[in-house]
């Protein structure tokens, strides 16, 4: 009997589970202000820490780790440190971010030597349904009701014809004392 799912799929994956990733950082192993990473690109999940720990194994050595394309995935940016045996470096990543990558470098010797650490970052699929947020009308929504400044206009434009073929002038200070209030307290009731 063939199985579905081949056995070589289920080993592939490399990400490690838990709260966080860890990488090691060899320095001065091979030579003086060696700096060595990992050949493969580091991963890690949003919302979890990444964490570097840095191994000397040679003369405590300054060591500079900095980031200049982070700034979507973490605060993280710049970092001074002294190492004499072990420091581990921990990199929390925000919980809303998009998947992609940043570079680590890693700089030591004054500058001399300089390595760089590419750490991707992977979104965790979410499962359930997604909610659409409603989105705004292009056009205003009609309530049912006229708009008082309609009201208001409509009332002082047949009070103004009224005016115009009475010739009344009471009718007309009415139309535009109409128009005013309308005008009014449609201004005063603005949110």
């Amino acid at each position: 009997m063939k199985s579905l799912l081949p056995f070589e799929l289920l080993a592939v994956t490399d990400i490690p589970a838990g709260d966080g990733a860890m990488t090691e950082v060899y320095l001065n192993r091979s030579s003086i202000n060696s700096i060595e990473v990992p050949k493969e690109n580091a991963h890690v999940e949003c919302g979890n820490t990444f964490k570097i720990r840095f191994v000397n194994r040679g003369a405590p050595i300054h060591i500079t780790a900095t980031t200049s394309n982070a700034g979507m995935f973490t605060d993280f940016f710049h970092e001074n440190m002294y190492v004499i045996d072990e420091v581990a470096l921990g990199i929390s990543l925000r919980k809303d971010c998009a998947p992609g990558f940043f570079d680590i470098d890693i700089i030591a010797g004054y500058g001399a030597m300089k390595a760089t650490l590419r750490v991707e970052v992977i979104v965790k699929p979410t499962r359930g349904p997604q909610v659409l947020e409603k989105e705004p009308p292009v056009q205003p929504e009609a309530h049912g009701r006229p708009h008082l400044l309609m009201v208001a206009m409509a009332l002082g434009l047949v009070l103004y014809s009224i005016w115009y073929y009475t010739k009344i002038e009471i009718i007309n200070i009415a139309a535009f004392i109409v128009l005013i209030v309308g005008a009014l307290f449609v201004w005063y009731r603005q949110t």
